[in-house]
């Protein structure tokens, strides 16, 4: 049967036709995700060009590594160690070249069982005061063989002490870091335990009110940038003085200094000891690997990265600065941010420096099944036995 409409009717059913017709191609369209404006031009243009990681990661294949180690004689190697401490040196910012007053002042002693706990101040320079807890077993000989302590992003230093976020006490061993300044004092070991900058106390008030877990290596670390100087550079001075630090307490051994740390502690443990010759051990938790496989293709933190030092040696170099003292790597199976293949090709790499000393056994490594975390089942032990010795 035919009906017949007007011209009004008939334009009405037209716009509802249309208004229906957008309705359903913006939903067809919003089932497709839109992933950006190349959406459609696939065959016209190589997408992985346009991955910025991928462009970088070919420019570290073509990066010149100027100062990167060559198998040589003992002689050679030990010039080399020169030649790279010098330039990672300069890379860093360099150093103070005093050594101003420490002005060191106890805040509290606390007694627990098994250790004696110190919170302490001291200035690592001219108004940059540095908090840390010296945890001294109750049983050792003085002096006692000792391990600087440092914590990775989180907390800060309490997260390594045993002192919970409300600044209680806890018995159990917790989170990623498992109070490993308290597993040092379990192998006998007198541990000092430093707040890096940028973490617990010492942040600015902005990022203070953020909470306890908020990082503040920005904008340190940038403004250590705008200075040509690097957060990392002056974490390691921090380190240096606490070597000082240890020298002017009569219970501690300063000839038997360690340093341990996890992640961005990791970072400055490795780097202190290449550059500290004070340090006679040195144990690194979730950080050996490549600057290709972690920091340069994964995100981190900006107080990862050393200006300009891919012209010059990777990241397995720098660790062979430590060459001959002690060594001891450990790597999560399953981190997500220093990838385990890296960390094990890194490792070798270490290895063989070492084994040009004639100290093979002096540099290991311990893979875990876990994820980016402290383990320390035979790193601790380790650098017990080594800083007994």
């Amino acid at each position: 049967m035919f009906v017949k409409i007007t011209r009004r009717e008939f334009e009405k059913v037209v716009a509802v036709t249309a208004i229906a017709s957008t309705i359903t191609a913006h939903k067809t369209k919003a089932a497709t995700t839109y992933t950006g404006p190349l959406d459609g031009f696939e065959d016209k243009v190589k997408m992985d060009d346009f991955d910025p990681v991928r462009y970088t990661l070919g420019l570290h294949d073509a990066a010149p590594l100027e100062l990167t180690f060559k198998p040589g004689t003992r002689r050679q190697t030990e010039l080399w160690q020169k030649k790279l401490t010098a330039k990672v040196t300069e890379l860093l910012g360099g150093f103070p070249k005093q050594r101003t007053p420490l002005n060191s002042m106890t805040l509290e002693v606390r007694d627990f069982p098994g250790y004696r706990r110190e919170k302490f101040v001291f200035e690592s320079r001219p108004g940059m005061p540095i908090l840390g807890y010296l945890l001294l077993p109750k049983t050792a000989t003085t002096p006692v063989a000792n391990v600087i302590c440092i914590p990775g992003h989180g907390r800060g230093v309490d997260d390594i002490v045993g002192i919970d976020p409300q600044g209680q006490d806890r018995t159990l061993k917790v989170t990623y870091e498992f109070d490993f300044a308290i597993q040092a004092v379990e192998q006998g070991l007198a541990a000092i335990a430093i707040e890096p900058l940028g973490f617990g106390c010492r942040r600015d008030a902005r990022n203070k009110a953020k909470g306890l877990e908020q990082k503040a290596c920005e904008p340190v670390a940038g403004a250590a940038l705008l200075l040509g100087q690097t957060l990392l550079g002056w974490r390691i001075w921090d380190v240096m003085r606490t070597v000082d630090w240890i020298q002017s307490r009569p219970e501690l051994d300063a000839k038997r200094v360690g340093v341990v740390g996890i992640s961005g502690g990791g970072t400055c443990s490795l780097f202190s000891a290449a550059l500290e010759p004070r340090i006679k051990a040195a144990m690194v938790s979730c950080y050996l690997n490549t600057f290709r496989s972690s920091i340069m293709s994964i995100g981190h933190c900006i107080d990862n990265y050393v200006p300009g030092i891919l012209n010059w040696a990777e990241m397995y170099d720098v660790a062979g600065l430590i060459a001959p003292r002690p060594l001891f790597s450990e790597a999560g199976e399953v981190d997500s941010i220093f990838p385990i293949a890296a960390s094990v090709e890194s490792f070798q790499k270490v290895k063989a420096i070492y084994e040009v000393f004639g100290a093979g056994a002096e540099a290991q490594q311990e893979t875990f099944p876990g994820p980016h975390s402290f383990w320390g089942r035979k790193g601790m032990p380790f650098m017990a036995e080594r800083l007994r010795a």
